[in-house]
């Protein structure tokens, strides 16, 4: 972290030292209007099952600060030794640009996978952590174009109000019309290292994120390139952002959100087998399954136990989700090696240790319902009358209901793994 505040402090000394304050304080201050748009979006994405803030603060200050700080380096050179080479400085921006800006912004997530590789949990986790890595750079970016580029620029040829006319079609050209670009691109690798994460073949590991790589540097060269041929004719640009950018971008959120979905719904397949063994009830698997049964389930908490019902669901179904991820993990093989098996079958107790204490909080507070126990089979249900009722699970969980648990049994062992997980 110390070393990303040193390149951060680099990147903007340069910038006031060259341009001038004045053009980096209105950089600064109209570069960062979009940014918590972004990191909402992204965050919003991975609502399911939330990534450490430290983790997310990383790539953002990677992007921010590391990546910039290579880029302008690297680029700059590049365009003086095309100049003294009599090249065109569009090869700088068509050709050397996205390989050095996509390789760096994709460097901090690559090595929070390797160093941390229980960060990731598939895909999702991916695109957040190369999408804020990408909106950092974007931020710093848009300050050289929007504070110096132009507004200052302009208002030293033409004065402070053709400045701020500058500044205005800038900010609508880069941050209303193409804020997109650099999440977008970075994306790509982003989906590369979602699927190295859930792979134990060694080959899709080491393939995966450089696939991911190329496709988002060809993504990144290619509007540049139309970037630079629109000097020529303005319709090309035109062409290329509504009939190629825009129909990709479209296509990426579908992506997104039907990943976000399916996470749900590998989160209530996964768990039915610690339904069965007693671990979860049939209601409070089903009532993770989407966003909405969520929120019902939160809402309930909070009328039968208060806001510590509420908040001890919300943690109940964050950390339901991280139990479900790993336990497709093992499916997965990921856990092959012996010091990972360790660790996995120490997180896994630790997930169903706090699972049930945080359903303590919530569960047989409901004076409107029966006390009802499940046995990992049936239901023993106390009617008003005294009695005791044993009945089969209904086809469609009643949603939500507090159900106490019976004493668990063992979570079936998977043939591929010696290790029980219990």
């Amino acid at each position: 972290m110390g070393f990303i505040a040193a390149c951060g402090v680099a990147v903007l000394a340069f910038f006031g030292f060259r341009g001038g304050w004045t053009a980096l304080v209105v950089g600064v201050g109209s570069a960062v209007i979009p940014v918590p748009l972004l990191v909402f979006c992204f965050l919003w994405l991975d609502r399911y099952e939330p990534e450490p803030v430290k983790y997310l603060v990383f790539v953002f200050g990677w992007g921010a600060c590391v990546a910039t700080g290579v880029a302008l380096v690297v680029n700059t050179t590049g365009s003086v030794l095309a100049e003294r080479a009599g090249l065109s400085d569009s090869l700088v921006a068509v050709l050397l640009a996205p390989l050095i800006e996509e390789s760096m912004k994709a460097l901090g997530p690559i090595l929070l996978l390797w160093r941390r590789p229980r960060a990731y949990s598939g895909l999702i986790d991916g695109i957040v952590y190369c999408g804020l890595s990408a909106t950092g750079f974007a931020m710093v970016e848009n300050i050289l174009y929007l504070g110096f580029k132009g507004y200052g620029d302009t208002a030293n040829e033409s004065g402070p109000a053709q400045g701020a006319v500058a500044l205005i079609v800038i900010f609508v050209v880069r941050i209303l019309m193409t804020g997109f670009a650099h999440p977008l691109f970075t994306s790509m690798t982003g989906i590369g290292l979602g699927v190295a994460s859930r792979t134990s073949a060694r080959s899709v590991r080491f393939l995966a994120p450089i696939a991911g790589m190329l496709a988002a540097m060809m993504l990144h060269g290619a509007w540049n390139l139309m970037s630079v041929t629109a000097t020529a004719s303005a319709w090309v640009l035109l062409y290329g952002y509504f009939a190629v950018m825009m129909p990709i971008f479209l296509a990426m959120v579908g992506f997104a959100l039907w990943l976000r979905s399916n996470e749900g719904r590998l989160t209530e397949r996964v768990l039915t087998e610690y339904a069965r063994a007693g671990w979860f009830s049939p209601p409070e698997v089903a009532a993770l399954a989407t966003l909405g049964r969520r929120l019902s389930a939160r809402r309930w908490a909070k009328r039968v136990a208060g806001d510590a019902g509420a908040k001890a669901m919300k943690a109940f179904q964050f950390d339901a989700t991280r139990l479900a991820l790993l336990r497709d993990g093992m499916r997965r093989g990921l856990d092959g090696e012996p010091t990972r098996r360790l660790e996995t079958l120490a997180e896994e107790r630790q997930l169903l240790t706090a699972l049930a204490a945080y359903r303590q909080v919530f569960v047989g507070r409901d004076p409107q319902a029966p006390r009802a126990v499940w046995d990992g089979q049936r239901y023993h249900i106390t009617f008003p009358d005294g009695m005791v009722r044993v009945l089969d699970a209904p086809p469609t969980p009643v949603v939500p209901v507090p159900v106490v648990l019976g004493p668990p049994q063992p979570v079936p062992v998977y043939a591929a793994n010696p290790y029980p997980y219990r």
